[in-house]
């Protein structure tokens, strides 16, 4: 007998392909949904399922449900550059939205009613209160954010008409590696801090820019949530048995609840790797908040989460190893 089914959409990509391999490792059948655009197959173990196609393509999804009904839906595809949403905002509301709205209606139309979604903290735009609680006004202050909050708002509406549940993870800042050195992040282009810092570690970057050294924090630089990726994906894990458990549809912050300035996440670096890195300060970057660090006291609560790698040094140590593995 077939172990449970669980579609991956997005599972070639940073954060789903970690969830594949977890989910195998858990004694699931991971299903990989992805068109490759920003995706890698090679992230994926070999015999796992891939069809290659769009979630917005609602005959190719009725088709892969019905191949292997699921008894869940984990979405992880989306465009996630938020200043290239400010120029492409035509393209992140299709591919976010709209798209995601077709794979909705092909769960609906064949009966698949459980999903979890990766949602994210720019659904809060400039916090009002630190730390984050999902109570949290949500008011985006980019393409991206919007693309999130509407997908949000359309995951209670279809509650509410079909009786599909969903949990809602929003996340703050991803980070590391799979701890084996197997599974890594790789952007084309690179956006995030770790990788970049690392970048420059490896030698195949010669500088790390810090914007902004006026933040209201005790550095100057800005504060961020870093958040394992493997504690993330230990998170949709926990998701997953509620909802095969029956629970309600919930929306909850992941985040370690403490956050590092980029002074702090550049000297971790220098630490880990015993390279020297050097630093250039630009100015700050419009609409960056000086702090964003969750209160995930929520899903620690009711999904019984406890992030397992929260020390900042461990995270960039696990990426550190999957990084060095790649560049010799």
């Amino acid at each position: 007998m077939r172990a449970p089914a669980v579609i991956v959409c997005g599972g070639a990509g940073y954060i789903g392909s970690h969830m594949v391999a977890m989910l195998r490792d858990r004694g699931y059948f991971p299903v990989v949904v992805d068109n490759l655009s920003t995706g890698h197959s090679n992230a994926l173990a070999a015999g796992v399922a891939l069809r290659v196609g769009d979630i917005g393509d609602k005959v190719f999804m009725t088709n892969v449900l019905r191949e292997f009904s699921p008894q869940c839906v984990m979405h992880f595809a989306a465009a996630s550059l938020v200043g290239e949403s400010s120029t492409r905002a035509a393209f992140y509301w299709h591919n976010n939205l709209v798209q995601t709205l077709s794979l909705l209606d092909a769960m609906i139309g064949c009966g698949v009613g459980q999903l979890i979604f990766s949602s994210t903290a720019a659904v809060y735009g400039n916090p009002i209160d630190v730390p984050i609680l999902e109570g949290h006004p949500t008011v985006p202050i980019n393409p991206y954010g919007n693309t999130k909050l509407a997908v949000e708002n359309a995951l209670h509406d279809y509650g509410v008409a079909h009786g599909l549940r969903s949990v809602v993870f929003r996340y703050f800042n991803a980070a590391g590696a799979h701890p084996d050195g197997s599974l890594g992040e790789r952007h084309e282009p690179e956006t995030h801090l770790i990788p970049l810092v690392l970048q420059v570690a490896a030698g195949q970057r010669r500088i790390i820019a810090r914007f902004g050294t006026d933040f209201e924090t005790p550095d100057g630089s800005a504060v961020r949530d870093y958040v394992h990726v493997q504690d993330l994906c230990a998170a949709h894990l926990l998701a997953l048995q509620a909802l095969n458990a029956g629970a309600a549809s919930s929306t909850y912050n992941l985040g370690n609840g403490g956050g590092h300035s980029v002074t702090q996440v550049i000297e971790a670096a220098r630490r880990v790797t015993g390279r020297l890195i050097e630093v250039r300060d630009d100015p700050s970057r419009t609409g960056d908040p000086s702090v964003l660090v969750a209160n995930a006291a929520l899903a620690r609560h009711e999904l019984g989460w406890v992030p397992e790698f929260a020390d900042i040094d461990v995270i960039l140590q696990h990426a550190w190893n999957w990084h060095r593995g790649e560049v010799h």
